[in-house]
Formats: C-alpha cells, structure tokens, sequence
C-alpha cells in the first residue's frame, strides 16, 4: 500500500504499514495455534476456559486493522467526500464492544461461581504410559505461548506511532498486559491442585475484569474520535502536537495577525481547518492557497486542509497561544 485516500504515504510509513500487516498475519497464525492447543487442555478450570475465550478475542483487532486496510485505501468520491478513513475507528468500536460484552458475561459467569462455591475439577490423562495430572500441561502449556505476546507486542508497538494507527496500538497494549492473564490462569490452575478451590474462579473473574477494561478504553476511544473530539496522539494521552505545529507556523506568514486550528481524527490522517485573522483588511487567493499547501506539507497525517479568513477566531478551534477555557478539555 502507497497511499490512503488522497495521501501518498512517504517512504518509511510505507514500509511500517508493510511491517505491520506482516505482524497482524503473523499474529493471527500464533493465536490460531494457540486457541487450539489450549482447547486440547482446558479441562474444567474457569481460569483456563476465561483465558481461551479472551485468546479467541485477540483476533478481533487483527481482523478490524486488516480488513479496514481495504477501505481506506480508496479515494474519496461524491457519495463520500472525506474517504473512508472512519472505516478503521469502526473497527475499533467493534473490537472494544466486543470486549466489552464478553468480559462481563465472564465476569459474570466468575462471580456466580464463586458465590455458588462451584469446585473445578481438573482430572488425569494418559501421556506416553503415564498418569499425569492435567494441571501441569494446562501450566506447561500457558508458560510457553505467552512468549510471543512479548515480541509482536513490542513490535507493533513501535509501528503504531509511526502510522498513526489507533487499532494497531491497542492490539498491541492487549498484546503486551496478556502475560498478566497468563500467569492468573496458572494460579488458578495451581490453586485448584493444592485444595484452594476459589482461586480458579478469582483468576477467572481477574482475567475478565482485564477484558472489561480492555474493552471499555477501547470503546470510549472509538467513540470519542467518531463523534470528532479533538485530535489526540495514537495512545490517547494528550492532544496531538501537531495542531499546535500547524497554528505557529501559519503565525509565521507576514499578513497573518493570529491563527488557530481545528483538526479531527479521520483514523489515520486528519481533518485541519486553520482559521487566520489578517492583519488587513483584503488578502488575496494566493496567499490563502500558499498557507494551505504550507500546511499540507507539514505532516503525511494532513489528508485535508482547509483554510479560513476571518475577523475573528471561534473559541473552540486551538490558538498558537492557547489560552485557558472551559472548551480546552
């Protein structure tokens, strides 16, 4: 992929997006197998079928990123004059609602167990002529597919910011805190081993309320950007800096008095309208169209500028000088 929408991606996001898609293929592959040999083991303990259920989960943001790949893609049209960017907050609706509502149902299904004092039961298989206690292959098993976690976690964390991707950066955040579900699902197991019955329920209920956040973060973000709150970096922490970037350097043209930004979330690239206060009365075509193509090229995020003179500036657009408001939130 070259481009998204109308933007030409420049070389190195070209070749972060190749990286990331080769991430989310490989992903998919490791929790395929994963979800399988697990299925092999669950036996009856909570803890151990929680944690397959939230492996089955994983998949979601993988598929959301790829699949809203084939869409933003395409070039903005009449019937859709902004492209299709939103395609991949959808995405990341679907995949934080989806969370969302299955961790509460195993939340719920955790507490009633443990509220009914349910007692798991984890048998004996026949392994090479030997008995052996199934808890110690459901512990084999959890110990060693949490390493990849820890690689394509990282890996995809470091892609995100470079593209922008909001998807992308949650898969990877649920990709890196998996350990904590891993290792609540081997104290379940062990719990149930030495008689502490109620711990595999507790390491189930622990693993879904992880889930529940999971999918609460996500869903408020997905949210938040469709109904256009202001621009904020891929990890949600602050308001992206380059709306401040914008509004200084168009403060540097000689005919501007002041200026300040709009910018929304379009899913990887934005939305700018720069509203500019001349210090005379008349300015002319060319100096509005310099300012737009200035901008433009400032960042590959600026899918689309829009420039606007006027007496005065709207409070909630973003000054080069911000001054404290009840709308800066």
């Amino acid at each position: 992929m070259k481009s998204m929408g109308r933007t030409d991606l420049p070389a190195a996001q070209q070749q972060a997006l190749r990286s990331a898609i080769r991430w989310e293929w490989f992903t998919i592959g490791y929790t395929a197998v994963t979800i399988f040999v697990i299925a092999l083991v669950v036996g009856g303990s909570q803890a151990m079928k929680t944690a397959w259920i939230e492996d089955m989960l994983s998949l979601i943001p993988q598929i959301s990123f790829l699949v809203a790949l084939l869409f933003i893609r395409k070039p903005p049209t009449r019937a859709f004059p902004f492209g299709l960017h939103r395609v991949m907050g959808v995405g990341h609706l679907v995949a934080g609602v989806a969370l969302l509502a299955v961790g509460g149902n195993l939340a719920f299904e955790a507490i009633s167990g443990l509220v009914a004092g349910e007692h798991p039961s984890i048998g004996t298989v026949q392994l090479f002529g030997h008995t052996i206690w199934l808890g110690w292959l459901m512990v084999a098993v959890m110990t060693v597919i949490v390493i990849g976690p820890f690689f394509y976690g990282h890996a995809k964390a470091k892609l995100a910011p470079r593209l922008h991707n909001k998807v992308l950066y949650a898969d990877a955040d649920m990709a890196k805190a998996d350990w904590t579900s891993t290792v609540a699902s081997i104290v379940g197991v062990l719990g149930v081993g030495v008689g502490l019955w109620w711990l595999d329920g507790a390491a189930a209920l622990f693993i879904s309320i992880g889930i529940v956040w999971d999918g609460w973060r996500n869903s408020r973000a997905a949210i938040l950007d469709l109904i256009d709150q202001r621009a904020r970096t891929e990890d949600d922490a602050r308001p992206h800096p380059l709306i401040a970037r914008i509004a200084h350097r168009v403060e540097e043209f000689p005919w501007v008095r002041e200026a300040a930004v709009r910018m929304r979330d379009m899913g990887q690239v934005f939305h700018v309208e720069v509203f500019v206060v001349p210090r005379q009365g008349e300015i002319g075509i060319d100096d509005i169209e310099t300012v737009r193509e200035t901008v433009a090229a400032l960042d590959w995020k600026v899918q689309d500028v829009v420039v606007i003179a006027t007496r005065a500036l709207p409070e909630e657009a973003m000054p080069a000088k911000p001054q404290q408001s009840h709308r800066d939130a």
